[in-house]
C-alpha cells in the first residue's frame, strides 16, 4: 500500500494529466458514503446534499477523474473515521457556489491545533498518535497528502477548518463544470 501511495504521488508531481468526464458530485458523495459505511458499520454518516439532486434535479458537475475523485472523498471520510472517537457524526456536503463545486467532509470529534491544520497535508505528518483510533495506528501519513495532488492535478483547492475540541471540516474546491440535465444520474 505504501508503495501504491508513493508512485501514485510520484505521478502526479510529474505533472501527468488525470481523465476529464463529467461528473455528478452529489452521486460521487452517495457512492463515497455508502461505501465507507460497508467498511465502518458502526459509524453515523450523514449526507447534506443540494435539494433534488439525486431526484431529477441538477447535481453540481465537474470535470474530472471519477475514481480519482472518489479517492479524495474516502481518503477524507476514512481519516475522519481514524481520528474520531465512535461517537463522532461525519458528515460529507456537497454545495455550488457561482463557478465552484465544494465537497466537505465535517466531523464533530476533537479537532485539530492551528500547529496540526497547518501540516496535515505534509507527506508523512500523522499528528498526535494518541488520536489513532484505527489498528493501522494512523496509516502512513500520505493519505491527506494524495488528497492535495488529486485535487490539485484537477484544478482545484484543498483545506482544512479546525479548533480543538470543536471538530473539523476539511473542504475541497473544484471548478464547475457547465451543468447539464443530460449528464444522466447513477441513482436513476
Amino acid at each position: 500500500l505504501l508503495v501504491s501511495d508513493l508512485l501514485m504521488l510520484a505521478n502526479l508531481d510529474a505533472a501527468r494529466p488525470v481523465e476529464m468526464a463529467p461528473v455528478l458530485v452529489a452521486d460521487l458523495a452517495v457512492e463515497a458514503v455508502f461505501s465507507a459505511q460497508a467498511a465502518a458499520p458502526d459509524r453515523v454518516m450523514e449526507l447534506d446534499l443540494p435539494e433534488g439532486a439525486l431526484d431529477g434535479g441538477e447535481s453540481p458537475v465537474v470535470l474530472g477523474d471519477h475514481p480519482r475523485l472518489m479517492q479524495v472523498l474516502s481518503n477524507l471520510i476514512n481519516n475522519a473515521v481514524a481520528h474520531t472517537p465512535p461517537s463522532a457524526t461525519i458528515t460529507v456536503k456537497v454545495s455550488k457556489k457561482r463557478d465552484t463545486v465544494r465537497m466537505e467532509v465535517r466531523d464533530d470529534g476533537p479537532g485539530l491545533t492551528p500547529d496540526e491544520a497547518a501540516r496535515v497535508f505534509d507527506r508523512f505528518y500523522r499528528g498526535d498518535s494518541s488520536r489513532h483510533r484505527g489498528v493501522s495506528g494512523g496509516g502512513n501519513g500520505l493519505g491527506l497528502s494524495i488528497v492535495s495532488a488529486l485535487v490539485a492535478a484537477h484544478g482545484g483547492q484543498v483545506g482544512v477548518d479546525s479548533e480543538p475540541g470543536k471538530g473539523a471540516t476539511f473542504w475541497v474546491d473544484l471548478p464547475a463544470a457547465p451543468s447539464r440535465k443530460s449528464y444522466q444520474s447513477v441513482s436513476s
